[in-house]
């Protein structure tokens, strides 16, 4: 339109799928979704897949490995949910590194009518993986600590993703351990809202902006986890 500022082009993208979301929050249903189907293949997933596919490319550069971008489907699996609603009303993005390490860290980017963030972690820890977080926040925390303030002062706070945190300071550590609220996680992610100026700037400046605001903590992981 005249007079409009388009960035890059995918803030038409997060307008539609805001308003598409709105309205289907109130409908949600397969009899309204499948006239409108084709609608949010044209204006919200086909946009979204090539936008992932293009920051991919600045993730890998700017950590300096190569990953994998996935959008989420909009069909739910409703198998094991008390929610049967069958379609998500957010868009959800990942990017995963290639290496099949289950420690290495992914980037998440999220859209619905009541947040667009952009998040980064390990989540679902368990076992051996589990056991071996714990030892890298025993023997790191400090550092890990320091990263996760220096993220915080950009906007980011530990998110509350994967399963709830343990009451108690798991054994063999002490229950005063200096870093007892990350031990008793078992997924550790940061995330914090697009910048304010996400618009002027472009989705895709906006997230590249988020990336780096949470790098420390990304070298954390990527160096001593």
């Amino acid at each position: 339109m005249e007079g409009e500022i388009m960035a890059d082009g995918f803030e038409a993208m997060v307008d539609e799928a805001l308003t598409f979301f709105a309205k289907l929050d109130k409908n949600n249903t397969k009899a309204w979704f499948e006239p409108h189907k084709a609608h949010y293949k044209d204006a919200i997933a086909g946009p979204a897949g090539f936008f992932a596919d293009l920051m991919a490319e600045d993730v890998a550069r700017i950590t300096g490995k190569p990953h994998k971008p996935k959008v989420f489907r909009i069909y739910r699996d409703v198998r094991f949910s008390k929610d049967k609603t069958p379609l998500n009303t957010h868009l959800h993005i990942m990017w995963s590194p290639v290496d099949k390490d289950p420690l290495a860290p992914s980037w998440f980017w999220g859209l619905a009518p009541d947040y667009f963030i952009l998040g980064m972690g390990v989540m679902g820890l368990q076992g051996e993986h589990l056991t071996r977080y714990r030892a890298f926040v025993d023997k790191w925390g400090d550092g890990l600590q320091d990263a996760l303030d220096e993220a915080a002062e950009k906007g980011a706070a530990i998110s509350d993703w994967g399963p709830e945190p343990l009451k108690r300071v798991p054994k063999p550590y002490d229950q005063d351990h200096p870093h007892g609220d990350l031990l008793k996680r078992k997924a550790l992610a940061v995330s914090g809202p697009m910048p304010d100026d996400w618009r002027e700037t472009g989705v895709v400046k906006a997230t590249v902006n988020r990336i780096e605001a949470l790098m420390p903590v990304w070298k954390m992981f990527d160096t001593h986890l």
